[in-house]
């Protein structure tokens, strides 16, 4: 059998050790737990010089002044998960003392209890079991019942033994015990900080934790090993066409499947958005890849995609739609316009020439130029379905945009979307339609709103903006499920593909409110 790799033995590691660390804490190290606090250990020894001491000057035990006093105030609790009960105290049963407190080179002057968690543990200190033991340099405090985090604190003024010249004073000495914790076994009496956190192994557990999870980042980071492919993956090479306006979604969302599938060798054809050659242009490329291959009965092409801005026009019947994602359009205009909303009918009439010039919809005195996609691109049959109400494109007046009369109303026909993008930004009153994606960030147009409507996802759902289509990845027939086509589609469809999607501006299919706008097959 083989063993686990160094990597998982850390991973198993960072969960066995706070389980081990909790169990300690709570279970093993914490069922109970007798703790004490030395919260003051000081002493007044200009007392006797100061003007201002008062009854500290006239400090006495048996009618003779206390030799160099000092005060502790000690503080006792429980600190573990149980009770402690008077049964619980290591001290034999006929002794009613349960904690004994020994102040080396000291004797003790008198003692109080200055604090009690609870009123009731106050019946504890009476009778013997409380005050100073014989020896005079010992503090007897009784078994006191004590829930969880319950304590109770203990005042003592001392004097120094004589003969004794140190400056310093050695630290109490705190003699108690209980019976209990996990298995009968005796648990010491514990020094406590001011701040009571976790006993110190498990502090060690954590710092443990901290440790591997520190070890396991680095291991992370610092290796550069191929990672292995995912049990979808599938390799070979990926001929990708189709839409230019959604050609930089499609690319990103294949250079990330490339780099997750690296083990498999994948190659993507094309890698540059400019290489698309348009939704119509695209499908007849790919059912020409089709026809040419021949393939028999449902058998279809395995390597290739085209992507289109909506459903596919024209008698292609092994072409299969699959929706994609909601995709925005918008439409967009050189700076000089002076506009920035038209209505659909403004628009209807620009392009059916009844609207020339700017001046005409609210704008600056200028031509109207009409920068359009070529017949067959998605966006132009977009554009002509959703805000035209199906009326075609008038004449061009030029074959070359550069061409227009800077002086009269004018259109011209580009054969991408980047190129539309760029003649707008430069040919004065220029007017032209893309996809959301490719218009943002770009300063030097102003996108133009609808009716007042942004374009928004929310304003397609809602029925409010008129200019958005279905994307769909179309295949040759039905793609072999190993194929490395079929692998692509499903690489769209889960969360990292989505991801693309949504940076982009587009909305995944499966993620609308209302599915149908889609329009699945």
């Amino acid at each position: 059998m083989d063993l686990p790799g160094f990597d998982t033995m850390v991973a198993l590691l960072s969960i066995a050790i706070p389980v081990l660390a909790f169990v300690w804490e709570f279970f093993v190290g914490g069922l109970k737990r007798l703790g004490y606090r030395i919260q003051m250990d000081t002493t007044a020894t200009e007392a006797a010089q100061s003007a201002d001491a008062g009854v500290l000057r006239d400090m006495q035990q048996n009618g003779a002044p206390l030799t160099d006093p000092s005060f502790v105030l000690l503080r006792i609790e429980n600190t573990g998960w149980t009770p402690i009960v008077t049964d619980d105290y290591l001290t034999p049963n006929d002794d009613p003392v349960g904690i004994r407190v020994r102040f080396p080179h000291r004797r003790v002057a008198g003692t109080v209890v200055t604090e009690l968690s609870q009123p009731a543990l106050r019946d504890s200190f009476v009778g013997d079991s409380f005050g100073v033991e014989q020896g005079d340099g010992v503090i007897k405090l009784p078994k006191v019942k004590l829930n969880p985090r319950a304590h109770y604190k203990v005042l003592a003024v001392l004097e120094r033994e004589p003969g004794y010249e140190a400056e310093t004073f050695p630290d109490p000495e705190v003699v108690a015990g209980l019976v209990g914790g996990r298995g009968g076994g005796r648990i010491r009496l514990r020094k406590t900080e001011g701040h009571v956190f976790a006993s110190k192994p498990a502090q060690a557990f954590m710092a443990l934790v901290v440790l591997v999870s520190i070890t396991q980042a680095f291991l992370t980071f610092t290796r550069d090993e191929p990672r292995p492919a995912p049990l979808d993956c599938a390799g070979g090479t990926l001929h990708l066409h189709g839409s230019t306006a959604f050609a930089p979604v499609v690319l990103e969302a294949a250079k990330q499947y490339q780099e997750t599938c690296e083990a498999k060798g994948v190659k993507i054809v094309p890698t540059e958005a400019g290489d698309f050659e348009g939704s119509g242009d695209g499908l007849e490329a790919l059912n020409a890849a089709g026809d040419k291959v021949k393939l028999p009965g449902s058998k279809g092409l395995g390597d290739r995609l085209t992507f289109s801005d909506g459903r596919a026009e024209g008698n292609r019947p092994r072409l299969l739609p699959r929706p994609v994602a909601l995709s925005l359009f918008t439409f967009v205009v050189n700076k000089d316009t002076g506009v920035q909303n038209l209505t659909r009918q403004q628009l209807k009439d620009i392009y059916a020439g009844e609207i020339t010039n700017w001046s005409k919809v609210g704008g600056n005195d200028v031509p109207i130029h009409l920068v359009s996609r070529r017949s067959g691109s998605g966006t132009r049959v977009t554009l002509v379905q959703r805000v035209l109400d199906g009326r075609q494109m008038p004449q061009t007046t030029v074959d070359d945009c550069t061409a227009l009369d800077p002086d009269k109303y004018g259109r011209c026909e580009v054969g991408d979307t980047g190129t539309m993008l760029d003649k707008v930004a430069t040919i004065p009153g220029a007017l032209g339609h893309s996809e959301v994606g490719r218009a943002d960030g770009r300063e030097d147009l102003f996108p133009v709103r609808i009716d007042g409507q942004q374009a928004t996802l929310e304003g397609v759902e809602q029925g409010t903006y008129p200019f958005w289509q279905t994307e769909y990845a179309y295949t040759f027939g039905e793609p072999p499920a190993d194929s490395i086509a079929a692998a692509f589609l499903r690489y769209l469809a889960n969360e990292v593909g989505k991801d693309v999607l949504r940076s982009h501006g587009n909305r995944p299919c499966s993620e609308l409110e209302k599915p149908l706008l889609c329009e699945p097959t």
